[in-house]
């Protein structure tokens, strides 16, 4: 009987749970919630997150600041400048772009895979991918890569550090992938792709001008392979037309993240307009250093680039353009720090301006190099050396029409190409062309001049430096990274050598 009773009871209950929990789900679902991934969305989000990572930090403060476009008399800002340990700027791109961009494309890859109709999107978010990839990869060196952004699909939270040679290596194999599986006939992502609107033939040409920017980063650890990659790409097809250039466009607002971060950053942080050059928050000005060899060679781009305060209207002619030294902690006074160059607020500075991505003037210099090398045959190094000069005074037209350098042959003239010059002379000039030409697009500027040593930059030697007065080679790890993965990141410090701006990285060795 009490067997019976207690089974009675527990049938009720569960007859009352049942009747209470029906509905529970509905009760409980936030209608506001998104329950499934929407890739366009998110995938437009990836391409403004990936570019707005910490903009004044990583590439004026360090990258810029050490390849000497730009400097500062301060010293807690001055890191890059001055070879300093300074965390808050060092780690800040690391920091950001796991949980953003990276996270981002990869849900998006995650929710179109096994879906045929959607191969479009799948492979152009795979190019995307390997473009975020390769510029945490060429700051740090080893990271995460193969484990990172799995915590939301397989419960990963501490991932491992892959080997830059092996991350390289697979992202090469990506674009290779992703270029070829792209296809006319089916859909993409239209206006949610705010770089080339879903162009399928003008991604194929980014991922095949991405393979011969990561191809050519290989030639120092491995020519054959370098050569390999280079070559592969040139056969897919390279961008080599203004129309094809990979350009990320903005507007002024509504919101910061509409705005170009290569223009609201500094002007947030440094370039303050009402400061009129006499209170930069940072002490920020053009390097002397860039400044002279522009002035030198009588580079009609200065106009673009660069201006000098004169009360409350920027000067942007070449004649009255003055650079500051990198390395010093003399504090001008404001008059005087008004009288040296600062970012053209026109133009570099303007937030609704586009940003150049990659563009044709690029890759013809990586071709001027691979036809110097002997890898390409099809033009001399000094024609695609002259179509790479011309295609970034034509690019200055994304600053509007005006600003378009439509007559490049005075500065060839006077700059001339030096066909008879030895294979170190010639690499000088072509990697001085594209220290000038890629402006703005720091971390690629760092990176080049890694991987060749041009152009011949002369360190400073600070008081205090941490390089023994060198410039840099990579970027520390975040402190966090210690105490939140560390055996993961012990493996990597091993494998690479001692955590320190000095240790060279795989390509860089």
């Amino acid at each position: 009987m009490k067997k019976i009773t207690t089974l009675c009871v527990t049938g009720i209950l569960l007859l009352s749970i049942t009747a209470c929990t029906k509905d529970f789900e509905e009760i409980n679902t936030n209608p506001n919630a998104v329950d499934k991934a929407t890739p366009n969305f998110i995938f437009s989000r990836s391409q403004l997150d990936g570019l707005n990572n910490n903009y004044f930090f990583t590439s004026i403060i360090e990258c810029g600041q050490m390849m000497q476009h730009y400097s500062t008399y301060k010293e807690a800002s001055g890191a890059g400048d001055k070879y300093l340990d300074n965390e808050v700027y060092y780690s800040a791109f690391f920091a950001r772009i796991y949980p953003n961009s990276i996270n981002e494309v990869t849900i998006v890859i995650n929710a179109l895979k096994g879906d045929s109709n959607n191969s479009n999107k799948l492979n152009i978010a795979r190019i995307w991918r390997a473009y975020l990839f390769h510029r945490i990869t060429d700051l740090y060196g080893d990271v995460p890569y193969s484990e990172a952004a799995k915590a939301n699909s397989d419960l990963l939270f501490l991932p491992k550090y892959d080997s830059q040679e092996f991350i390289y290596k697979d992202l090469l194999k990506e674009l290779d992938e992703a270029a070829l599986a792209l296809d006319d006939s089916k859909p993409s992502f239209g206006g949610a792709d705010l770089i080339y609107n879903g162009d399928i033939n003008k991604w194929k040409k980014f991922s095949y001008s991405l393979m011969l920017r990561l191809g050519m980063r290989l030639s120092k650890v491995d020519p054959a392979l370098s050569k390999t990659w280079v070559n592969r790409a040139i056969a897919g097809g390279v961008i080599l037309n203004t129309g094809d250039n990979a350009i990320m466009k903005y507007t002024d607002g509504p919101n910061d993240i509409n705005r170009n971060p290569s223009a609201l950053d500094p002007i947030s942080l440094d370039y303050a307009k009402a400061s009129y050059g006499q209170k930069n928050n940072e002490g920020g000005k053009l390097s002397k250093t860039f400044i002279d060899v522009l002035k030198t060679t009588n580079d009609p781009r200065i106009s673009i680039y660069a201006g000098v305060w004169q009360g409350t209207v920027q000067n942007s002619s070449l004649a009255i353009q003055k650079g500051f030294p990198n390395g010093l902690k003399i504090a001008p006074s404001p008059i005087e720090q008004a009288t040296y160059s600062e970012p053209n607020q026109n133009t570099v500075l303007k937030v609704d301006s586009p940003l150049v991505i990659l563009s044709n003037a690029e890759t013809n210099l990586y071709l001027a190099e691979a036809a110097l090398r002997g890898w390409y045959t099809g033009e001399s190094d000094q024609s695609l050396y002259e179509k790479a000069v011309k295609a970034s005074f034509l690019n200055a037209g994304i600053y509007g029409i005006a600003y378009t350098i439509t007559d490049a042959a005075p500065y060839l003239t006077a700059n001339p190409y030096l066909s008879g010059g030895t294979f170190d002379q010639k690499m000088n000039q072509i990697h001085t062309q594209f220290w000038i030409a890629l402006f703005v697009d720091e971390q690629e500027v760092y990176a080049n001049w890694r991987r060749t040593g041009y152009p011949i930059l002369t360190p400073v030697n600070f008081p205090g430096n941490v390089t023994n007065g060198t410039i840099p080679r990579r970027f520390k790890y975040p402190t966090a990274e210690y105490s939140v993965n560390s055996s993961n990141l012990a493996e990597a410090v091993k494998r690479q050598g001692s955590d320190t701006f000095t240790t060279r990285m795989w390509w860089d060795k």
